[in-house]
């Protein structure tokens, strides 16, 4: 059964969520700017071996309601809203890129009761702008020069990134891609954006008391593994991490049954 319907969270918004199949639970949550539209081959694949997949449109993406205002901290209450909606309980959760900071928020919030296990795929932090005790981030002009071009120029900003997503994928594909984040509220992307870039996550990071997998690109641009993956690997004790040589950021499209594989695996890991 293939059920869709909207969650109303808290503060009177809608949530757009896919909820396919029967059998253990995968939350799967889209990267800056996409609806659950992204995670569409990976959740068909993950139904095939048994497993109930559940997706949602964050607010401002998709077919969600657009509040106009979206930082971790309401994310990560969203979140909730989905899990008890749905009373999803040992359940894992599959964030993908500034989703991390979403589920890692959550269990600051919320706790990890009903979490079995978190998996980061391509992630962005833990921690992205310079400063003094983070030297090697990214300059706060770079940034800010960043959202200047998503304020003035989205199209022509996806334009020249979305090769760097797909590398190697068809026309077709980066097409879709492209109207995805177009469908994006441009309130949202931008402040999104922001959101992402200021976190600072790594003490939340460090007290994560569940499970958690990396799996990371070697040739990621948007999130370079030095400065994402493999830093997330450190700070998190005993985190089981993948590392997929050759792929980029958008693992989803690119490596679609290998990440499903890897995704079923993680309900085995100890």
């Amino acid at each position: 059964m293939v059920e869709r319907e909207f969650i109303e969270t808290s503060n009177g918004h809608a949530l757009f969520v896919r909820d396919w199949g029967s059998g253990p639970p995968i939350v799967l949550l889209a990267g800056w700017a996409m609806p659950s539209d992204l995670w569409g081959p990976v959740m068909v694949m993950l139904g095939d071996r048994g497993f109930r997949t559940i997706a949602y449109d964050r607010r401002g993406h998709g077919r969600s309601s657009d509040p106009g205002v979206v930082n971790y901290d309401c994310l990560a209450d969203d979140l909730a809203a989905v899990l008890e909606a749905r009373d999803l309980r040992d359940c894992m959760v599959v964030a993908h890129s500034g989703a991390a900071g979403e589920v890692i928020r959550y269990v600051t919030r919320h706790g990890s009761a009903r979490l079995d296990r978190i998996v980061l795929v391509g992630a962005q932090g833990p921690c992205l702008l310079q400063s003094v005790d983070n030297p090697d981030g990214i300059p706060r002009e770079g940034f800010e020069a960043l959202l200047q071009q998503l304020k003035e120029d989205l199209p022509g900003w996806i334009e020249n990134n979305v090769e760097a997503f797909v590398p190697g994928a068809s026309k077709g594909t980066r097409t879709w891609v492209s109207e995805m984040i177009l469908g994006c509220s441009r309130r949202t992307a931008i402040d999104l954006q922001r959101t992402i870039a200021e976190a600072d996550l790594r003490l939340e990071t460090q007290e994560l008391d569940l499970p958690v997998t990396i799996i990371h690109g070697d040739l990621d641009a948007s999130c370079p593994i030095d400065m994402t993956g493999r830093r997330y690997a450190k700070l998190i004790a005993e985190a089981h991490y993948i590392e997929y040589e050759g792929a980029a950021h958008g693992l989803m499209l690119t490596h679609a049954k290998r990440l499903a594989d890897d995704i079923a695996m993680q309900f085995t890991q100890g």
